[in-house]
């Protein structure tokens, strides 16, 4: 890492899905909590989940052996157009977490996490937690919340996607 920008020099194992993927999109997750510009690439085109939930992460940088260096596939390519900063994130309140939702324009969405089970659940999927360790309380609130797009579950692993912002999307003087 050097001011403000990670350089990733492995692939980051998001193709095999499971506990490797959940550790890479908390991995980018991070980054983009801190603001961080990442420069990594993926270990496979073929995702075993929808990339429309990272839209919101640092994309997979063009690799310049395809054909006009345009990336590994339509679907880094289409991550790289829809990216910005900002599109989905999380702030703590006490008691409660609030999410903003903008990685579908046209159906933005705000989520006040305030249900105990919920709230728990939340907090516990920070990190990459297998779905086996979570008591059916908070399996059943990880459906939830996966229904709502706000954690990624892949292979018997799952990881919450909103970043929690440390420098707001837009300056505040421009609101």
């Amino acid at each position: 890492m050097t001011g403000g920008q990670v350089v990733v020099d492995e692939p980051l194992p998001l193709g095999a899905g499971g506990r490797g993927a959940a550790d890479a999109v908390r991995f980018l997750r991070d980054c983009q909590s801190r603001a961080l510009t990442v420069r990594w690439v993926p270990d496979s085109d073929a995702l075993p989940f929808d990339t429309g939930l990272l839209h919101h992460l640092p994309p997979p940088a063009p690799q310049p052996d395809c054909p006009g260096g345009s990336g590994r596939s339509d679907g880094a390519a289409m991550w790289r157009s829809r990216y910005a900063y900002g599109l989905l994130y999380h702030r703590r309140g006490p008691d409660f977490v609030t999410v903003m939702d903008r990685r579908d324009p046209s159906a933005s969405a705000r989520f006040t996490i305030d249900e105990p089970s919920l709230l728990g659940a939340f907090h516990a999927v920070q990190e990459p937690t297998a779905l086996d360790e979570l008591d059916a309380t908070r399996r059943e609130a990880v459906s939830l919340l996966a229904d709502e797009r706000l954690v990624l579950v892949t292979q018997g692993w799952v990881v919450a996607l909103p970043p929690r912002l440390r420098r707001w999307p837009v300056p505040c003087t421009s609101v």
